[in-house]
């Protein structure tokens, strides 16, 4: 598969996940506005693609958000055949991704080293 149509395609999906997130398209409670789709990964034939997705709240709320993103992957799936320009739209499982959660706490660190 052509290398620079897999990167389209994983830009299409992070955008149009993340948008969908914001403007709260999915209407699982469990779905906050606090969560950012970090990057998407897609198999070589685009039959496939992971998606991870990190959250700025510092509780354990992701771990419930993924599932609940899991669990409407048909909705969201529908959604994205209605709205993309592409004949067929990956599969997406998703996944957790906590490393927007690492960089804030290796900022705190760093910022508690300095004022020292």
């Amino acid at each position: 598969m052509n290398e620079i149509r897999k990167l389209k395609v994983e830009s299409l999906l992070r955008s149009r996940l993340a948008s969908m997130i914001l403007y709260q398209e999915i209407k699982d409670p469990r779905v906050t506005t606090f969560l950012t789709v970090n990057s998407v990964s897609v198999s070589n034939d685009l039959s496939y693609a992971k998606v991870y997705i990190g959250s700025f709240q510092k509780d354990s709320t992701l771990g419930v958000a993924v599932e609940a993103l899991n669990h409407a992957v048909g909705f969201i799936h529908g959604f994205l055949g209605k709205n993309l320009p592409l004949r067929n739209v990956p599969r997406l499982s998703f996944l957790v991704d906590n490393s927007v959660q690492a960089a804030m706490d290796l900022n705190r660190i760093i910022d508690e080293a300095n004022s020292h």
